[in-house]
């Protein structure tokens, strides 16, 4: 070879090396551009993430919305916003105030042991009830199952009386009553799931719905302020009031939960 071939070749060797090093620059150049803007993006989602989120916390809630509906009264009360709740017989001479909170575990258990015994005074005429719903263990327990469930009640008083009493009854029963911490009454499906045991109810396009518009849901709020403005000092559910006095156990300071605790404690408010 030539000294002019080589001195060409090494010059030409030279250049591609120079355009290959170049190259892999320009590679790099791309490389860290692509990082630096994917990481900008990144913030800004985390950012944009974290104000969605922010927005979100801040927008009112379905219930506080709930507040601005019309007040839609069931059929079967009386009283401001239609909060008095009686059911009975008539003739019955005394009232006893029945405090309840669909999702209290104990009143589910005070309904199953004495809800029977509170059934048969009804139609005995012994007393009559009324029924004061309290929606607070949502606050205590976060969720919506108190307030949902007692739209469904006012949906149920809505068709009557008795379909109200066979709807709470099959809510506080063991095989529907959730756990403290499962707030299944908060959907629309399951309530309606246990309102088909009520024939009543099952058979009720009106029932089914006024559940899934809705349309008791300020009813629901309003009965759940009559329990927080009550005037017999109740704290908790369940309570039962009658003559103003709180009924109490054999212990003194909790409601009867047993049926001989509690028709004693009755007896004993009728005959004073």
């Amino acid at each position: 070879m030539s000294k002019r071939n080589s001195q060409a070749a090494k010059q030409a060797a030279r250049e591609r090396i120079r355009a290959q090093q170049e190259a892999e620059r320009k590679r790099e150049k791309r490389k860290r551009s692509i990082i630096v803007g994917t990481s900008i993006v990144g913030v800004l989602a985390l950012a944009g993430g974290v104000s969605y989120a922010v927005m979100q916390s801040n927008k009112p809630s379905y219930w506080d919305d709930a507040k601005d509906k019309k007040l839609v009264k069931p059929a079967n009360t009386t009283g401001k916003d239609g909060t008095t709740v009686v059911v009975g017989k008539a003739s019955a001479k005394k009232t006893m105030k029945v405090y309840e909170d669909p999702r209290c575990p104990i009143c589910a258990s005070f309904e199953q042991t004495v809800g029977p015994t509170v059934e048969k005074d009804l139609k005995d005429g012994k007393y009559k009830v009324q029924f004061v719903g309290a929606t607070f263990l949502d606050n205590n327990i976060p969720g919506e199952g108190s307030r949902n469930a007692m739209s469904a009640l006012g949906a149920a008083l809505n068709v009557s009386p008795d379909a109200f009493l066979a709807y709470k009854k099959a809510l506080y029963s063991e095989d529907n009553h959730p756990s403290e911490q499962d707030d299944k009454f908060k959907d629309d499906s399951y309530l309606l799931k246990v309102a088909n045991e009520v024939p009543a109810l099952k058979k009720s396009a009106a029932f089914k719905k006024a559940v899934k518009d809705g349309t008791y849901d300020r009813w629901a709020l309003a009965m759940g302020q009559a329990f927080q403005d009550d005037k017999d000092g109740v704290e908790g559910t369940p309570a039962f009031v009658l003559n103003g006095k709180q009924l109490k156990g054999a212990d003194g300071k909790n409601a009867p939960m047993s049926v001989e605790d509690f028709n004693k404690a009755v007896d004993a408010e009728l005959k004073a």
